[in-house]
């Protein structure tokens, strides 16, 4: 598996507005997509100084997926309305194989 990691950053009275927009319509866009292979994402959020840290995690299922979702397997996509929200933005996501997942036991 590949998780695929992203981060960009608003200002503050900004943040709101672009947490709605990503979790509302940029991410389950991404997922209508239909990308096979795409196997979810995830949003964090966290205060950063005078800014907000938004990072981005999705995994798939190999890097046919990855570069059929992003056109190649750096590229970061950001679509325009995020852009204007957003006050920087790494123009490139960062890739790491899962290699291990470990969770508690159950009850």
């Amino acid at each position: 598996m590949i998780v695929r990691i992203w981060r960009g950053w608003t200002a503050p009275n900004d943040a709101d507005a672009y947490q709605r927009l990503l979790n509302g319509e940029i991410v389950p866009g991404f997922l209508a997509r239909s990308v096979e292979g795409l196997l979810g994402a995830d949003v964090l959020r966290r205060d950063a100084g005078g800014e907000v840290e938004f990072t981005v995690v999705m995994s798939f299922a190999d890097w046919a997926a990855v570069e059929e979702f992003a056109g190649d397997r750096t590229s970061s996509v950001v679509p325009a309305e995020a852009r204007r929200l957003l006050a920087r933005y790494e123009p490139e996501a960062v890739h790491h194989d899962l290699v291990a997942q470990h969770r508690p036991a159950g009850p």
